[in-house]
């Protein structure tokens, strides 16, 4: 007689869990089993609503999609589906002749104490940047699906969001759940027709769909996504910046604002590369979807029984959907002043989570001549009209970012005071407060950080500081910021924090 369902799930969880390491990893819809440097991964025989993997073949499907579409960012790691057959005298075995009556995912293993979600901490400066640009390029380069995104795609996660809310709200809090889920829908139609407009222009692709820390792991140094959304469509077909947000909301959840701020800005100029007005148009769309995706992490917590957990996700649902006003402030200073590090410190304070977008005329004429961020430019390419390119494409984004309801940092070399009166004509054009920076140090402070940069997205040399020092940069209206202090004092005293 042939084992029930049950029956044979157990045997065949037993079967793993005899040739793998204890303790195997779990989650709702799948079991991973760790032997040695190869990993398998089992899906449990579960009907979930958003998934379905009770059928031997839906399976079999789900582990196929996840094999392809994991190839895509983590190639090395997916190896293959793999049968468990039943012998004649009845043992399980791996890929032997008799009928199939499991599959499984086998992967290889990687180091579970680098996923991010395990290291937080690990996420720093240069590694923001590197999430923010990797995950700017998987954009470029999925394939778009314009049947996905939309109202209709949000929509159906949002019904979703409040359907299961509202069968925890005795946990969580009828009243907040009742507000988080009103206030979702009126954002959701305020924006129906920006997200239409980005599903028509190209917005809509075949996404990660769970990219939250959990989902990436660091080798040799690198970030590497993994374990994608493979088993409903409608949950990975959807808005670039939906993906995005999973990321920046995990992030900002975890006290590591200013890490998402500073892969919101490395995305921003990444995806710039392939996307112009439309990308920064979108920008308005983030506090709606930040905020969908800390509701799912909620009822992820709550069903779950971690009812603590589940309402602080809750609270920074309706936090996101109560954006703080845009502002502009600009950071200026010669070569070496540390511009680019103050803006950065400043930037997670200022304006809607997770803060300001960083501007660099840096990283502006690099995206401009289509060469690396950290390429080193030739003097040659310096003429004034590449210079006056520079500065207004900088503006130009400024000016989208505001109108979408972002803060901006600017981080340029605002040496003639006609280019100082540039930011702030365009925060008086849109309506917004500014505040100028200038951070200023002692010359041969400036020559020592100059001589000593590296990887950085600056060009200038011990030589641009001198020029610099000989001209006549007029009557200095800004702040001035002591740039010999440490940056963190320096945001501080300024008031950002």
């Amino acid at each position: 007689m042939s084992p029930s369902p049950a029956d044979e799930e157990a045997e065949v969880a037993a079967w793993f869990a005899a040739r793998s390491e204890p303790n195997p990893i779990e989650t709702a819809c799948a079991r991973v089993y760790l032997a040695g440097d190869t990993a398998f991964k089992v899906k449990r025989r579960v009907d979930l609503g958003y998934l379905d993997f009770s059928t031997l073949e839906q399976r079999r499907w789900a582990l196929e999609r996840e094999l392809a579409f994991n190839r895509a960012t983590a190639p090395d790691i997916y190896r293959g589906v793999r049968r468990v057959t039943r012998a004649a005298d009845g043992r399980l075995e791996l890929e032997g002749f008799g009928v199939t009556v499991e599959y499984a995912l086998e992967m290889r293993r990687f180091d579970e104490t680098l996923v991010l979600s395990a290291r937080p901490d690990l996420v720093d400066a240069p590694l923001s940047d590197a999430l923010g640009r990797l995950v700017a390029r998987v954009h470029a380069e999925a394939p778009v699906r314009p049947e996905g995104g939309g109202v209709a795609n949000l929509k159906y996660t949002i019904d979703s969001n409040a359907h299961l809310l509202r069968g925890m709200a005795d946990r969580l809090g009828v009243a907040e759940v009742e507000a988080v889920i009103a206030d979702t829908y009126a954002e959701l139609d305020r924006r129906a027709d920006l997200l239409e407009a980005r599903r028509a222009a190209g917005f809509s692709r075949h996404c990660h769909g769970d990219l939250h820390l959990g989902n990436i792991v660091l080798e040799n140094g690198k970030p590497m996504l993994f374990d994608c959304i493979e088993f409903n469509d409608v949950l990975s077909e959807i808005d670039v910046l939906y993906d995005l947000a999973f990321l920046l909301m995990d992030l900002d959840f975890r006290d590591k604002r200013q890490a998402a701020a500073h892969v919101l800005a490395a995305y921003f100029d990444e995806a710039a590369r392939t996307w112009g007005e439309p990308l920064r148009d979108g920008m308005a769309l983030l506090p709606l979807l930040l905020s969908v995706r800390a509701v799912v992490r909620a009822h992820v917590c709550g069903n779950s029984g971690k009812d603590a957990e589940a309402r602080a996700y809750l609270a920074a649902a309706a936090a996101h959907l109560r954006p703080a006003a845009p502002q502009l402030v600009a950071v200026t200073g010669l070569s070496g002043a540390g511009k680019t590090s103050f803006a950065r410190a400043a930037a997670p304070h200022l304006g809607a989570s997770p803060g300001a977008v960083v501007l660099r005329t840096d990283e502006v004429r690099k995206r401009l001549l289509g060469v690396a961020p950290d390429a080193r430019l030739p003097d040659s390419v310096y003429s004034p009209a590449f210079y006056a390119d520079v500065y207004d494409t900088l503006f130009a984004d400024a000016r989208s970012l505001l109108a979408a309801g972002r803060a901006v940092v600017l981080d340029a070399t605002f040496i003639q005071p006609e280019l100082r009166a540039r930011p702030q004509a365009l925060a008086a054009e849109a309506g917004v407060p500014f505040r100028g920076v200038w951070l200023d140090a002692p010359a041969e402070v400036l020559a020592d950080r100059i001589a000593h940069r590296t990887g950085d997205a600056s060009d200038a040399t011990v030589a641009t500081l001198k020029m610099q020092l000989e001209r006549d940069v007029g009557e200095v209206t800004w702040t001035k910021v002591d740039a010999t202090r440490a940056v963190d004092e320096n945001v501080r005293a300024w008031g950002a924090l």
